[in-house]
């Protein structure tokens, strides 16, 4: 194992990258062009659905720092990620708190979402967050082009460009751990690779908020499932911006897209990625 300090932190680089791109709530979001005639009900719900979604970056976030004692570059760049999520889900909240007040979650909703995480491993858990940014940049782009009122049109456009920013620095640090730990962050990062770019053969939409994070709590161990609407994801992907197979392959591509430049090899599709990591798994336990 290579010595962490071969390696330089990302940390710096990362925090000056996204201050240079960092949109302003009040001024970059063109409030005034609202129109009201283009907001449904059903459609506000389920940005106050989002708004509650993404507040669960703060138990995630209190994961993150708990389960990466031993990294404090990644930790530090915790505090750039956190308050990124936070402001989505604030930017979202002040979008229903102008237009459709009735629809703000109140700090109980939001509080529902907060609760501990079981410790799990530490590379896993970083591949499976890079994933879920991705999903969450496909899910925004759709939702956008599903709504056509223009400010929340624009709020999903904008908060899409920030989850492929963060996908981004998540894959910086997985080349990190690739040059530091070797195999096994192939590993971790091959297998929960397959998972997530399987997702049109699973029933349940696959991202960080709708896997069971804690055995005591179970069933209530999603963050889904401490929404005032538990069902609601799957509507809001299946039936109403209709997330559908076309997007789902948009998703799988982009997995294997970067995981082909992680790992220096093309991967076309999930089943070259599975082989790669069982080659891998049968070379490691090799003596």
């Amino acid at each position: 194992m290579k010595s962490i300090s071969a390696h330089h932190m990302l940390y710096p680089e990362l925090f000056r990258a996204f201050e240079r791109v960092r949109w302003d709530l009040e001024n970059d979001i063109h409030w005034s062009q609202f129109d009201a005639t283009r907001l449904s009900d059903e459609q506000a719900l389920t940005i106050k659905m989002n708004a509650i979604t993404e507040w669960a970056a703060l138990p995630a976030t209190e994961m993150f720092l708990r389960d990466n004692r031993h990294d404090s570059d990644f930790s530090a760049f915790m505090s750039v990620w956190f308050y990124e999520e936070q402001k989505h889900s604030l930017v979202l909240m002040e979008y229903l708190r102008r237009f459709r007040p009735d629809f703000l979650p109140t700090e109980a909703e939001l509080h529902a979402v907060r609760f501990e995480f079981d410790p799990a491993p530490a590379l896993e858990t970083l591949m499976l967050h890079f994933c879920g940014e991705i999903r969450l940049n496909h899910w925004y782009r759709c939702a956008a082009q599903w709504h056509s009122e223009p400010v929340i049109k624009q709020i999903y456009e904008t908060i899409a460009k920030d989850e492929a920013r963060h996908g981004g620095a998540y894959l910086r640090y997985m080349k990190k751990a690739l040059a530091q730990v070797g195999d096994s962050a192939r590993t971790a990062f091959s297998k929960i690779g397959v998972l997530m770019a399987s997702a049109h053969r699973t029933a349940k939409a696959l991202h960080p908020t709708n896997l069971h994070v804690n055995e005591a709590l179970f069933p209530n161990d999603t963050v889904q499932s401490r929404l005032p609407e538990p069902g609601w994801l799957e509507r809001w992907l299946d039936e109403q911006i209709q997330f559908d197979a076309g997007w789902e392959k948009k998703v799988a591509e982009r997995i294997l897209h970067n995981l082909s430049l992680l790992f220096e090899q093309p991967f076309g599709t999930v089943q070259e990625l599975n082989r790669f990591r069982k080659s891998f798994a049968t070379g490691a336990s090799a003596p």
